[in-house]
Protein backbone atom coordinates (compact mmCIF):
# COMPACT_ATOMS: atom_id res chain seq x y z
CA UNK A 1 0.00 0.00 0.00
CA UNK A 2 2.06 2.68 -1.10
CA UNK A 3 1.60 6.43 -2.07
CA UNK A 4 4.35 8.58 -2.84
CA UNK A 5 5.33 11.08 -0.74
CA UNK A 6 5.14 14.86 -1.48
CA UNK A 7 7.94 16.02 -3.15
CA UNK A 8 9.30 19.78 -1.55
CA UNK A 9 11.91 22.26 -2.43
CA UNK A 10 13.56 23.80 -0.06
CA UNK A 11 16.24 26.43 -0.53
CA UNK A 12 18.06 27.97 2.19
CA UNK A 13 21.18 29.33 2.74
CA UNK A 14 22.06 28.69 6.38
CA UNK A 15 23.66 25.17 6.24
CA UNK A 16 22.65 24.04 10.06
CA UNK A 17 18.84 25.44 9.98
CA UNK A 18 18.40 24.19 6.32
CA UNK A 19 19.74 20.65 6.85
CA UNK A 20 17.56 20.52 10.58
CA UNK A 21 14.19 21.68 8.27
CA UNK A 22 14.82 19.29 5.77
CA UNK A 23 15.49 16.18 8.49
CA UNK A 24 12.40 17.50 9.90
CA UNK A 25 10.30 17.55 7.19
CA UNK A 26 11.72 14.14 5.98
CA UNK A 27 10.54 12.47 9.73
CA UNK A 28 6.94 13.97 8.44
CA UNK A 29 6.75 11.47 4.87
CA UNK A 30 8.25 14.50 2.63
CA UNK A 31 10.94 14.06 0.17
CA UNK A 32 12.81 16.85 0.17
CA UNK A 33 15.61 18.48 -1.84
CA UNK A 34 17.94 21.02 -0.48
CA UNK A 35 19.47 23.39 -2.16
CA UNK A 36 22.22 25.85 -0.45
CA UNK A 37 21.39 29.11 -2.81
CA UNK A 38 19.09 30.81 -5.09
CA UNK A 39 21.19 30.06 -7.74
CA UNK A 40 21.52 25.82 -7.38
CA UNK A 41 18.06 26.48 -6.06
CA UNK A 42 16.69 26.99 -9.92
CA UNK A 43 18.92 23.98 -11.40
CA UNK A 44 17.17 21.98 -9.36
CA UNK A 45 13.65 22.99 -9.77
CA UNK A 46 14.61 23.19 -13.54
CA UNK A 47 15.93 19.29 -13.17
CA UNK A 48 12.54 17.83 -11.31
CA UNK A 49 8.98 18.54 -10.16
CA UNK A 50 8.22 19.48 -7.26
CA UNK A 51 4.41 19.56 -5.22
CA UNK A 52 5.88 22.73 -3.12
CA UNK A 53 8.74 25.27 -2.82
CA UNK A 54 10.13 26.50 0.66
CA UNK A 55 12.39 29.74 -0.13
CA UNK A 56 14.74 31.79 2.54
CA UNK A 57 14.38 35.30 1.23
CA UNK A 58 17.64 36.82 2.05
CA UNK A 59 20.25 34.07 0.24
CA UNK A 60 23.74 35.16 -1.60
CA UNK A 61 23.97 34.96 -5.50
CA UNK A 62 19.76 35.09 -6.05
CA UNK A 63 17.40 35.78 -3.54
CA UNK A 64 14.42 34.16 -2.80
CA UNK A 65 11.94 36.77 -4.48
CA UNK A 66 14.30 36.53 -7.83
CA UNK A 67 13.84 32.77 -7.81
CA UNK A 68 10.33 33.07 -7.14
CA UNK A 69 9.91 35.35 -10.04
CA UNK A 70 12.09 32.47 -12.35
CA UNK A 71 9.88 29.44 -10.93
CA UNK A 72 6.80 31.59 -11.68
CA UNK A 73 8.16 31.82 -15.79
CA UNK A 74 8.47 27.60 -15.36
CA UNK A 75 5.39 27.18 -13.70
CA UNK A 76 2.42 28.91 -12.40
CA UNK A 77 0.74 26.20 -10.28
CA UNK A 78 3.68 25.32 -7.77
CA UNK A 79 2.78 26.49 -3.82
CA UNK A 80 5.77 28.93 -2.81
CA UNK A 81 5.78 29.71 1.20
CA UNK A 82 8.62 32.39 1.61
CA UNK A 83 11.12 32.11 5.03
CA UNK A 84 11.72 35.50 6.46
CA UNK A 85 13.65 37.05 9.50
CA UNK A 86 12.93 40.85 8.41
CA UNK A 87 9.06 41.36 8.76
CA UNK A 88 8.81 44.45 6.86
CA UNK A 89 5.43 44.97 5.12
CA UNK A 90 7.05 45.68 1.93
CA UNK A 91 8.86 42.52 1.85
CA UNK A 92 5.54 40.42 2.64
CA UNK A 93 4.13 42.42 0.14
CA UNK A 94 6.75 42.09 -2.36
CA UNK A 95 6.39 38.14 -2.31
CA UNK A 96 2.59 38.24 -2.78
CA UNK A 97 3.64 39.87 -5.89
CA UNK A 98 5.82 37.37 -7.14
CA UNK A 99 3.49 34.66 -6.20
CA UNK A 100 3.81 33.11 -2.71
CA UNK A 101 1.04 30.97 -1.12
CA UNK A 102 2.31 31.88 2.31
CA UNK A 103 4.91 33.48 4.40
CA UNK A 104 6.93 32.25 7.92
CA UNK A 105 8.56 34.89 9.85
CA UNK A 106 11.70 33.38 11.66
CA UNK A 107 11.87 31.96 14.36
CA UNK A 108 9.03 30.16 13.44
CA UNK A 109 6.95 27.17 15.08
CA UNK A 110 7.89 23.78 13.22
CA UNK A 111 4.65 22.87 13.57
CA UNK A 112 2.85 25.58 12.02
CA UNK A 113 5.14 24.95 8.87
CA UNK A 114 3.35 21.36 8.60
CA UNK A 115 -0.07 22.52 8.96
CA UNK A 116 0.57 25.28 6.25
CA UNK A 117 2.28 22.90 4.10
CA UNK A 118 -0.81 20.67 4.41
CA UNK A 119 -3.32 23.80 4.11
CA UNK A 120 -1.70 24.70 0.60
CA UNK A 121 -1.31 21.26 -0.76
CA UNK A 122 -4.69 20.22 -0.06
CA UNK A 123 -5.98 23.16 -1.62
CA UNK A 124 -4.11 22.72 -4.84
CA UNK A 125 -5.38 18.88 -4.79
CA UNK A 126 -8.87 20.44 -4.60
CA UNK A 127 -8.36 22.95 -7.63
CA UNK A 128 -7.07 20.45 -9.47
CA UNK A 129 -9.75 17.75 -9.01
CA UNK A 130 -12.26 20.51 -9.42
CA UNK A 131 -10.45 20.94 -13.13
CA UNK A 132 -10.83 17.46 -14.38
CA UNK A 133 -13.49 17.11 -17.03
CA UNK A 134 -13.13 13.22 -17.18
CA UNK A 135 -16.37 11.66 -16.40
CA UNK A 136 -16.12 8.43 -17.93
CA UNK A 137 -14.74 5.54 -15.75
CA UNK A 138 -13.68 2.17 -16.05
CA UNK A 139 -13.67 0.12 -12.47
CA UNK A 140 -12.68 -3.34 -13.15
CA UNK A 141 -15.99 -4.69 -14.67
CA UNK A 142 -17.61 -1.45 -13.89
CA UNK A 143 -18.56 1.54 -15.87
CA UNK A 144 -18.92 5.02 -14.35
CA UNK A 145 -20.95 7.66 -16.44
CA UNK A 146 -20.58 10.09 -13.89
CA UNK A 147 -22.47 13.39 -16.18
CA UNK A 148 -25.54 10.72 -16.28
CA UNK A 149 -24.61 9.61 -12.71
CA UNK A 150 -25.45 5.54 -14.18
CA UNK A 151 -23.11 2.86 -12.83
CA UNK A 152 -23.10 -0.54 -14.70
CA UNK A 153 -21.88 -3.96 -14.73
CA UNK A 154 -20.69 -5.37 -17.34
CA UNK A 155 -24.00 -5.44 -19.65
CA UNK A 156 -26.35 -5.48 -16.94
CA UNK A 157 -28.70 -2.50 -16.48
CA UNK A 158 -27.62 0.50 -15.40
CA UNK A 159 -27.98 1.70 -11.72
CA UNK A 160 -28.68 5.58 -10.87
CA UNK A 161 -26.63 6.87 -8.32
CA UNK A 162 -27.44 9.83 -5.89
CA UNK A 163 -25.62 13.08 -6.45
CA UNK A 164 -23.25 12.69 -3.79
CA UNK A 165 -22.60 8.96 -4.44
CA UNK A 166 -21.85 9.62 -7.83
CA UNK A 167 -19.52 12.55 -7.05
CA UNK A 168 -17.48 10.30 -4.37
CA UNK A 169 -17.20 7.91 -6.66
CA UNK A 170 -16.10 10.29 -9.13
CA UNK A 171 -13.64 11.50 -7.02
CA UNK A 172 -12.55 7.68 -5.31
CA UNK A 173 -12.01 7.27 -9.43
CA UNK A 174 -9.75 10.09 -10.46
CA UNK A 175 -7.40 8.69 -6.99
CA UNK A 176 -7.87 5.15 -7.96
CA UNK A 177 -4.64 3.16 -6.57
CA UNK A 178 -3.97 6.08 -4.22
CA UNK A 179 -5.37 8.29 -1.12
CA UNK A 180 -8.19 9.96 -1.48
CA UNK A 181 -7.69 12.17 1.40
CA UNK A 182 -10.51 12.51 3.61
CA UNK A 183 -10.58 16.78 3.96
CA UNK A 184 -10.07 16.35 0.20
CA UNK A 185 -13.71 14.67 -0.29
CA UNK A 186 -15.68 16.84 2.32
CA UNK A 187 -14.66 20.06 1.14
CA UNK A 188 -15.01 19.22 -2.69
CA UNK A 189 -18.39 17.46 -1.79
CA UNK A 190 -19.62 18.47 1.44
CA UNK A 191 -18.61 22.21 1.15
CA UNK A 192 -17.13 21.44 4.88
CA UNK A 193 -14.95 19.31 7.42
CA UNK A 194 -16.22 18.68 10.85
CA UNK A 195 -18.13 15.52 12.44
CA UNK A 196 -20.87 15.24 11.13
CA UNK A 197 -20.28 15.43 7.15
CA UNK A 198 -17.60 13.14 8.45
CA UNK A 199 -20.26 10.45 9.14
CA UNK A 200 -21.91 11.26 6.36
CA UNK A 201 -19.26 10.25 3.91
CA UNK A 202 -18.63 7.30 5.68
CA UNK A 203 -22.61 6.47 5.18
CA UNK A 204 -21.92 7.19 1.51
CA UNK A 205 -18.76 4.83 1.10
CA UNK A 206 -20.78 2.20 3.11
CA UNK A 207 -23.60 2.55 0.23
CA UNK A 208 -20.31 2.49 -2.44
CA UNK A 209 -18.97 -1.01 -1.22
CA UNK A 210 -23.00 -2.26 -1.79
CA UNK A 211 -22.52 -1.41 -5.32
CA UNK A 212 -18.89 -2.44 -6.01
CA UNK A 213 -18.95 -5.79 -4.01
CA UNK A 214 -20.03 -7.72 -6.56
CA UNK A 215 -16.37 -7.39 -8.56
CA UNK A 216 -13.86 -9.00 -6.08
CA UNK A 217 -11.17 -6.93 -8.02
CA UNK A 218 -12.55 -3.49 -6.73
CA UNK A 219 -12.34 -2.87 -3.33
CA UNK A 220 -12.49 0.80 -1.22
CA UNK A 221 -10.02 0.62 1.57
CA UNK A 222 -10.23 2.60 4.86
CA UNK A 223 -6.85 4.23 5.04
CA UNK A 224 -7.00 5.13 9.01
CA UNK A 225 -6.86 9.20 9.68
CA UNK A 226 -5.91 9.80 5.97
CA UNK A 227 -9.12 8.47 3.72
CA UNK A 228 -10.00 6.11 1.22
CA UNK A 229 -8.55 4.36 -1.24
CA UNK A 230 -10.31 2.83 -4.37
CA UNK A 231 -8.10 -0.36 -5.04
CA UNK A 232 -8.76 -2.55 -8.65
CA UNK A 233 -6.56 -4.98 -8.41
CA UNK A 234 -4.81 -6.25 -12.40
CA UNK A 235 -4.30 -10.09 -13.10
CA UNK A 236 -0.44 -10.38 -12.75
Amino acid sequence: METVNKRILLVEDDPNFGTVLKDYLMMNDYDVTHAKNGMEGFEKFKKDDFDLCILDVMMPYKDGFTLAKEIREKNQEVPIIFLTAKALKEDVLKGYKVGADDYLNKPFDSEVLLMKIKAIIQRKSVDSVADSKQFEFNIGNFHLNSKLRFLTYKQEEAVKLSPKENELLRMLALHENDLMPRELALTKIWRDDNYFTSRSMDVYIAKLRKYLKRDDVVEILNIHGEGFRLVVKTNS
